[in-house]
């Protein structure tokens, strides 16, 4: 397989007809430095006050992304109102006792950070992701969930290949992700691969309800694209993806953390499907981005 080597931008408060198009053509959007050090430095430290305050014994989930056990817990459905913490798999024994210590063993934070939490929302609204949304075709973008995903040394677990659009389905499809690196992100310890102009093909799969489970239909049998673009992503980078790009992470079995905060859009013109597995009741406020 022949490596690719992304496009990459910078930002200066415009979105570019060059980033247009690069999104236009590969499905991904690259722009490095978007946000500050201290910026980072903050985020990272809210995680660590957020995991600080979570009762790991009352709540012991683990969060697999390979394996789709977890749609079923009425924690995870319950964390697209709340702040919910996972737990990665090889951090918890059979009987779900801790096999590392507590900020070693969280998988992700979700999925309503950027609604809940002040410091998370106060950056997830800026004017800068506003802009940006409008950029990649959001005429009415609306954030639909947010999360840390923490990427933990040595056990860090795979995100297989996927589409975004699978589990935050619209019609028209509409979804995009920002994924923005609060510490590096490298080959070694697991940053995501893309397959470029990927996002012109099919929808693969669907996430869905059906009745009180969840379940993964098939759209398209066909193989997904082959994800040849790494994407290195230092301290600070904010990776775009569209939501029917395919894209996935390896394990980390290095001795460094991969932080990252992701947020989803879509935009409110779409019909948001009634059999998605985020749902959130009408009482559940939501600032308009």
């Amino acid at each position: 397989m022949e490596i690719k080597n992304p496009k990459r931008f910078n930002w200066s408060g415009e979105f570019t007809s060059s980033m247009q198009k690069a999104y236009a053509d590969d499905g991904f959007l690259v722009i490095d430095e978007f946000v500050t050090t201290s910026v980072c430095e903050k985020l990272l430290k809210q995680s660590d006050k957020l995991i600080d305050d979570f009762n790991v014994e009352a709540h012991r989930v683990a969060f697999s992304a390979t394996e789709q056990t977890h749609a079923a817990s009425e924690y995870f459905n319950k964390s697209a109102t709340d702040i919910s913490f996972f737990l990665e798999e090889e951090a918890v024994d059979g009987s779900g006792n801790l096999l590392k210590k507590k900020h070693h063993a969280v998988n992700k934070i979700g999925h309503a950070l950027h609604e809940l939490d002040p410091v998370f929302s106060n950056f997830s609204y800026s004017s800068d992701i506003k802009k940006l949304a409008r950029g990649v075709g959001l005429r009415k973008p609306s954030m639909i969930q947010s999360m840390v995903i923490c990427k933990q040394p040595f056990i860090g677990g795979e995100v297989n290949i996927h589409q975004d659009s699978t589990f935050l389905y619209t019609e028209p499809e509409t979804c995009v992700g920002f994924w923005i690196a609060l510490e590096d992100a490298t080959v070694e310890n697991g940053c995501m691969w893309a397959a470029a102009g990927g996002h012109s093909s099919s929808l693969r799969y669907r996430f869905r309800k059906n009745g009180e489970e969840m379940e993964m239909i098939t759209l398209d049998g066909s193989p997904m694209p082959i994800c040849d673009t790494p994407l290195p992503a230092p301290s600070g980078t904010l990776v775009i993806l569209h939501g029917r790009l395919p894209h996935y992470s390896a394990p980390n079995r290095s001795s460094e953390s991969r932080y990252a905060y992701a947020m989803h859009l879509i935009d409110k013109n779409a019909d948001y499907l009634s059999d998605n597995w985020l749902q959130r009741p009408k009482t559940f406020e939501t600032k308009q981005l």
